[in-house]
């Protein structure tokens, strides 16, 4: 067994890990590879750029520390890889899609998050394209997120009957106000629905005048700060 001499003095880099990794998955997971990949996988993700990310199989193989430690033999080592993945795709904490690109057949993993979750309905929509690019060959065909995605990315877990709330506000306001009420929500820290539905009111009740070219000032962000949604924030 390989000591480990400890961590470096000075900076070190941090890899942000979701809390629901320890609260809800980690106490689930029963398989050492498994968990392995799972933590492997938060790192690289942090490590890349862009919307979407994903990890192909090919990405693990080219880490070959990472391989050694599934398997000190590289045929078992791949064997064990392919099992872990199975294991985190059944488990539901990657996701997988399957792509026929330049005549083969290619298998891309995705975070299951609403990011992961998006590009993997996009794919099975045929919402993609081919980069060309071998580090990174597949891109997607971006719309405007529509108003579940940004609750779930910014404000909290979909029920059903936010859900139908959220069909609503889909039906009455424009998307880009919905967009833009889910910032300001975000900006203020006032991650309610009720507060961006207050601020979609005010809008429609007293108009609304936009600017290609705007930017909230601090009076701006302070009107939703005081007054009529004061009561919406925690003081």
């Amino acid at each position: 067994m390989n000591t480990f001499r400890g961590f470096p003095e000075g900076k070190v880099r941090f890899t942000s890990i979701p809390e629901p990794f320890f609260s809800e998955l980690l106490p689930e997971i029963d398989h050492l590879g498994e968990l392995k990949v799972t933590i492997y996988v938060l790192w690289r993700f942090n490590q890349m750029e862009g919307t979407f990310r994903y990890l192909r199989r090919a990405n693990f193989l080219e880490d070959p520390a990472f391989m050694r430690g599934l398997n000190e033999n590289p045929k078992d080592a791949e064997a064990q890889l392919d099992e872990a993945l199975e294991h985190c795709v059944k488990r539901g904490s990657l996701l997988k899609a399957n792509l026929e690109m330049e005549g083969s057949q290619e298998i891309f993993y995705f975070l299951n998050s609403p990011k992961g979750r998006a590009a993997v309905q996009a794919i099975a929509r045929g919402e993609w394209r081919s980069t060309g690019d071998p580090l990174t060959p597949l891109d997607f065909i971006q719309e405007q997120p529509n108003i579940f995605r940004l609750y779930e990315e910014h404000i909290g877990l979909l029920t059903p009957m936010i859900a139908e709330t959220l069909r609503e506000a889909e039906n009455t306001y424009p998307a880009r106000w919905l967009e833009d009420a889910v910032r300001l929500a975000v900006e203020n820290n006032v991650r309610r629905w009720s507060y961006v539905e207050a601020i979609l009111r005010r809008w429609q009740e007293g108009g609304r005048y936009d600017r290609e070219d705007r930017r909230d000032t601090e009076k701006d962000r302070r009107r939703y700060v005081e007054g009529e949604f004061s009561d919406f924030i925690e003081h």
